[in-house]
């Protein structure tokens, strides 16, 4: 959530290029209306409330919700608000693109860590027990290494959903600084050994999805 247009176009189209998946709202009404997301960057300066407010009520209705508070507000007494009122993190005005992109991670990190992780998950063909770390597809027992599993949980845990190569990589390897080719490479592995290469589709200038059906 930003104030200013032309900032909000520029870090859009930033986390973008990066895999993200970016929805803007502009201001509080838009931001309580707005689809789940797993992290919001809060502006606390907005045209029809104050930021700070809004993460009052962001962090009321989720907990695993990650949020940054992107702000001018520089001062102490602002930082310990904005972290009192629930944001995991606060970056201050000029920042970098990769200051921001650590931060992402390390909040994300805490999110996924923090959730509770189902025991058995099914999307359509495919089975995985997460504590046993083993896969069956219709019934037949599937051997991955230990990065090919986690590549396949990243996308099972939304499965039918179109998951960014940067949230992969996150999931399965603990950052987003990585060889482009990483991800691709392990899911080609994947798909060869999950038996019907069509169980994990390409969404293109995105990243990969599992079909539940």
């Amino acid at each position: 959530m930003e104030d200013d247009r032309r900032v909000a176009a520029a870090l859009s189209s930033a986390l973008t290029r990066r895999g993200y998946q970016v929805e803007h709202a502009s201001t509080v009404a838009a931001a309580l209306s707005a689809a789940p997301s797993d992290l919001v960057l809060l502006d606390l300066t907005l045209p029809d409330g104050d930021g700070t407010d809004l993460c009052r009520e962001l962090r009321r209705r989720s907990s695993q919700l990650g949020i940054i508070a992107v702000t001018a507000r520089g001062e102490e007494r602002d930082r310990v608000l904005g972290l009192r009122l629930g944001a995991d993190d606060y970056v201050v005005k000029p920042f970098s693109m990769v200051e921001l992109q650590a931060r992402i991670e390390a909040v994300l990190r805490r999110a996924a860590n923090a959730a509770p992780e189902r025991h058995l998950i099914e999307a359509g063909a495919v089975r995985i027990d997460v504590a046993a770390r083993t896969v069956t597809v219709d019934g037949r027992v599937v051997t991955l290494t230990r990065k090919e599993f986690d590549v396949l949980l990243s996308l099972a845990r939304q499965p039918g959903v179109a998951v960014p190569r940067d949230r992969i990589l996150l999931d399965a390897w603990g950052t987003t600084w990585a060889d482009g080719h990483t991800v691709e490479v392990h899911v080609g592995s994947l798909r060869s050994k999950l038996g019907d290469a069509r169980l994990v589709e390409t969404v293109r200038g995105v990243g990969y999805r599992l079909r539940d059906a």
